[in-house]
């Protein structure tokens, strides 16, 4: 995992922590295990997130066609809600759901700026808070 995807790993699992949520970077990149793990598992004991992290200075991320699997596979087992969770630099955290995600011509993953910021979610709205909750 190269630098900055790290940096980003850690920023979400403390905002996870923040909002009440246990998280945790789970050591799956670099082949430290086999096993399909996702890049940050959370939960409250109400909601289990289980979120593949990508950020990019570009306006695109690809995400390869085995990873998503991994996602999926995990989730299922463990009873989380997965999402991709998208970071633009120097753009707000946008998490995308996997069935919005565009699938390219060889079965792989593609978010753009624009999908992330037209169907992404925003970090209060999968923890469970929305904007409406926030103003009672």
């Amino acid at each position: 995992m190269s630098k900055k995807g790290s940096t980003e790993e850690r920023d979400l699992v403390n905002r996870l922590w923040d909002a009440g949520f246990a998280a945790m970077r789970a050591p799956a990149s670099g082949g430290a295990t086999k096993r399909p793990l996702p890049d940050v598992l959370a939960g409250n004991g109400k909601l289990y997130l289980a979120i593949e992290v990508k950020s990019t200075r570009q306006e695109h991320i690809y995400i390869d066609q085995e990873k998503i699997e991994n996602l999926i596979e995990f989730s299922n087992i463990f009873g989380a809600t997965a999402y991709v969770g998208a970071k633009f630099i120097r753009k707000k955290w946008r998490f995308i759901k996997l069935e919005d995600l565009h699938v390219t011509r060889n079965g792989n993953y593609r978010v753009n700026v624009d999908l992330a910021f037209s169907k992404g979610l925003e970090f209060d709205e999968i923890i469970g808070e929305s904007i409406q909750t926030k103003l009672i």
